[in-house]
């Protein structure tokens, strides 16, 4: 492994970028599509193909179907440190309203075999456009001569659902492509377009989610008497969470515990047998994280309170927990990030945020790094229409206002989004990638 160079300053990084500008124009065609053809985790099979094609890889020794539908691009340039650079590309089964010419229309069938609408609602179609971008500029002749190392770009699939970068790695990542020495991604954010944040230690927090299945004895809804109801017990449960982050967490540490579901029967008159409760958790410490999971465990085994109801009703049948997601804790390493930052700041200037709050969002890709125990960084770029987030902001209504990922109302403005997005990841890149130091 080569180990890691002097890298250009960041004022030759800058120069380098502004002396030869990529032509946006097929970049923004490439959004459009991606984000009027989405495709869920799992199934991303044309995304993978239209990467896998594209010309913006072709020098890069491409390979695919890693971990699904994972696609990697290598490019050796020289001698000098392996750099990779990640995007995410799958979306979400959300109705899209945002009213674009480009919107998308998509309906699939889900694992379940219902019809579900589909939307890149999270801004992952960006993040693909981005990424293409970024590896036809450093691959072109005049900025490879700039400098040497190998780059790797990878686009991963299945990230919504926290699995995609673990499974690229269980599915011999590292055995197809050199190891790298650092790991570099980025999110787009409801922040004004344009900004770029980024901070040393934890950037996004943990993910935790589960599906909880209490049990009762269904019957005829006129006679509780004979009946165990999975839905009183189901409510006591989601009162007593709510006091977990109120009277069981640190104030000054941040945790959130959400029941996104509780659904038992369907019928009005009828007692359902089981309830069944789809449980989140976002935490910013390994230590709160652990608190949590635990006084969720206990209050639904009936540690506490709700064990002693459910036993004076009868239960004849423990709760069950099945863990649906589960995505780390997102840390970025100090040592790369005081490279990155430098490397932004001196590009980015005033639109540069080096000390953002963390994020409650939450991430796989830093699998992709500890399955090594290699160093990472991952920042935010904003997508929000100038304009819109000044007026939002001026009148104290950017909750209202402001969509946020994951909404069916999310799309990143196009410009200055991409052109921002590429140049974050060729910044980055360029901070590590040693080479000529003349622009």
């Amino acid at each position: 492994m080569s180990p890691l160079k002097q890298s250009p300053s960041g004022s030759t990084i800058s120069n380098l970028v502004k002396n030869h500008p990529l032509d946006l124009g097929e970049y923004e065609d490439q959004y459009k599509h991606f984000h009027s053809n989405p495709e869920l985790s799992l199934q991303e099979k044309e995304t993978s193909s239209t990467i896998a094609s594209h010309k913006s890889l072709s020098a890069y020794k491409v390979q695919t179907s890693i971990g699904g539908y994972g696609v990697v691009g290598v490019l050796t340039n020289g001698d000098g440190p392996t750099i990779l650079l990640r995007a995410d590309m799958d979306a979400l089964p959300v109705k899209e309203k945002t009213g674009l010419d480009y919107a998308s229309e998509v309906t699939v069938k889900d694992e379940e075999g219902g019809t579900v609408p589909v939307m890149h609602a999270c801004g992952h179609d960006m993040h693909v456009a981005c990424l293409l971008g970024a590896a036809a500029w450093l691959a072109s002749e005049d900025v490879r001569k700039k400098w040497a190392g190998t780059l790797v770009v990878l686009f991963q699939p299945n990230e919504e659902r926290g699995k995609g970068a673990r499974a690229m790695v269980e599915d011999g990542l590292y055995d197809k492509i050199p190891e790298p020495d650092v790991v570099l991604a980025q999110h787009v954010m409801p922040m004004r377009a344009g900004k770029v944040a980024v901070k040393a230690g934890t950037m996004i927090a943990s993910a935790d989610s589960f599906k909880i299945t209490v049990y009762g004895r269904g019957g005829h809804g006129s006679m509780p008497q004979l009946c165990i109801d999975p839905v009183v017990l189901a409510a006591n449960i989601v009162i007593r969470l709510q006091g977990i982050v109120a009277r069981e967490v640190d104030p000054q540490e941040t945790a959130v515990v959400t029941v996104g579901s509780l659904h038992a029967g369907q019928s009005d008159n009828i007692i359902s047998d089981e309830a069944v409760l789809l449980v989140d958790v976002r935490t910013q410490k390994e230590e709160t994280r652990q608190r949590v999971l635990k006084a969720i465990k206990r209050i639904v085994e009936k540690i506490t309170d709700i064990h002693q109801e459910c036993e004076a009703s009868n239960c004849e049948k423990p709760p069950t927990f099945e863990r649906t997601r589960q995505f780390p804790l997102t840390v970025n390493d100090s040592d790369v990030t005081q490279k990155v930052s430098a490397a932004f700041a001196n590009h980015f200037g005033d639109t540069f945020d080096p000390a953002p709050p963390t994020a409650n969002a939450s991430e796989d890709m830093s699998d992709l790094a500890t399955a090594i125990k290699k160093p990472y960084c991952y920042w935010l770029i904003g997508g929000i229409d100038g304009e819109k987030w000044d007026k939002a902001e001026k009148e104290g209504r950017i909750a209202e206002d402001i969509p946020v990922n994951h909404s069916a109302l999310f799309a990143p403005v196009i410009e200055p989004t991409l052109k921002t997005g590429i140049e974050t990841l060729c910044v980055a890149a360029l901070a590590y990638l040693a080479g000529q130091q003349d622009s």
